[in-house]
């Protein structure tokens, strides 16, 4: 990672977007973005169409995704504060890794 990347992540926050991602696997590869951008959208269209599927993936040490059932509820508009039904719906979720939470630090590990 480049310190002007760096610096640009800082003045946003300290989040990464999708090119300084694929700045920085350039940089650990030496392969060209082009590349990385190809395997980087094989790689996440895989996950989306296995979670599609129903399907857990399981990458050791980093992470599982996983799509849960949200229950219906009950929630308030925005505007006029008035409760409101939640309708029931699929979302995915990312359950850290033990080795990635050992990597952020002791305070990430599990109770």
């Amino acid at each position: 990672m480049t310190l002007a990347t760096h610096d640009r992540r800082i003045e946003r926050g300290g989040y990464m977007n999708r090119e300084e991602l694929l700045d920085a696997v350039a940089a650990r590869t030496h392969m060209s973005k082009r590349d990385i951008n190809a395997a980087l959208d094989a790689t996440l269209a895989t996950i989306a169409d296995s979670l599609k599927g129903g399907d857990k993936v399981t990458l050791v040490g980093f992470g599982t995704f996983q799509v849960k059932e949200r229950a219906p509820r009950v929630g308030r508009n925005p505007r006029t504060g008035q409760p409101m039904t939640i309708e029931a719906r699929r979302a995915a979720t990312f359950t850290p890794g033990k080795a990635l939470n050992e990597t952020l630090g002791p305070e990430n590990k599990p109770k």
